[in-house]
């Protein structure tokens, strides 16, 4: 049995853990901590977590607990991550892994080595879904990739949300823009970039538009928490032969779908309806439990908040900073 401490009562808890939680075997969610006690206490008893530590200390303390997940703003998922891996746990860290790439190579050196498992909860890249998308474009089914598009829209309003706070690695690259990138990055390969644009509110970035190179290709990452794309995810892959187009590339669970079009070819799938966030529990349990193996370790994290840290100074903004 895998026996998790959360460090934060944040809103993901529910569909991140606690849900796939109750449906995977191995796994147990044993104790909480907040800044706020009364607020973790309620958690608790709405979830039946059995423990409420006081502080997050004392829930890295407790040696009862074999992990832990850490669902605080990103500004601070660096300093619990190594906080974790000083105490001797198991990390499963919310993305975007850290503030910034410097951070990221930091938690990457303490983990080389200790035997932990320090995994970003980047559950997209878990999923069948995404692996197929790779799997269809490495066929050569699409002929010889020459542009995409990435992107991921949702209308979060300004106001006292902590993705409005720069000071806490708020910003819409960092919070809906790692998705795209990321899967970018699982799909086509290692991209570089070429040009940012950033529309700014203050030192936030509410939209942020991206052209990234990958073996060739022209590919545009576009996010936004606060413009005139309001809603929407997907994915295009355009080939010399076919058309590849994603619905709900990121969350399939809740209706993603493929098709490819072009001479002679026509492709449509579906995807699995199971959450991406039990494969990504199951992938964390096995990798704690018998070493089996996870692509969100601290090398790839790097590599993801590299690009991310290339995206904001292309914009002319600089990177996130930790808390």
């Amino acid at each position: 049995m895998v026996r998790i401490g959360v460090l934060g009562a944040a809103r993901i808890n529910r569909s991140a853990l606690f849900v796939p939680a109750a449906k995977t075997e191995g796994v147990e969610v044993a104790a909480i901590a907040a800044r706020d006690p009364e607020r973790a206490a309620a958690v608790a008893r709405r979830h039946g977590i059995p423990v409420v530590h006081e502080s997050y200390d004392a829930a890295l303390a407790d040696p009862s607990i074999d992990a832990v997940y850490i669902p605080t703003p990103a500004a601070l998922h660096g300093r619990w991550t190594l906080a974790a891996i000083a105490s001797g746990k198991h990390v499963l860290c919310e993305k975007p892994f850290t503030a910034n790439a410097e951070e990221a190579h930091e938690v990457q050196a303490a983990a080389e080595g200790s035997g932990l498992v320090v995994m970003e909860a980047h559950h997209t890249s878990l999923h069948p879904f995404t692996a197929r998308m790779r799997e269809v474009v490495a066929s050569g089914v699409l002929g010889e990739v020459r542009t995409a598009s990435a992107w991921f829209h949702a209308p979060i309003p300004p106001g006292r949300d902590i993705r409005w706070n720069p000071r806490l690695g708020g910003g819409s690259l960092m919070d809906l823009g790692c998705y795209p990138v990321r899967f970018v990055r699982d799909v086509l390969g290692e991209p570089t970039v070429v040009s940012a644009t950033a529309l700014r509110r203050g030192d936030i970035d509410r939209r942020m538009t991206a052209r990234l190179a990958v073996a060739g290709a022209d590919v545009t990452v576009d996010c936004g928490m606060w413009s005139s794309r309001v809603l929407g995810a997907g994915f295009t892959v355009e080939g010399t032969k076919a058309r590849m187009r994603v619905s709900g590339p990121f969350h399939p669970q809740l209706g993603g779908r493929m098709r490819v079009d072009g001479p002679g070819v026509r492709i449509r799938e579906r995807a699995d309806r199971t959450s991406t966030y039990r494969y990504q529990l199951a992938a964390f349990r096995d990798a704690v439990r018998d070493g089996g193996p996870h692509p969100n370790g601290p090398d790839e994290a790097l590599a993801t908040m590299q690009l991310i840290d290339d995206i904001y100074r292309a914009s002319g903004m600089s990177p996130r900073q930790p808390a």
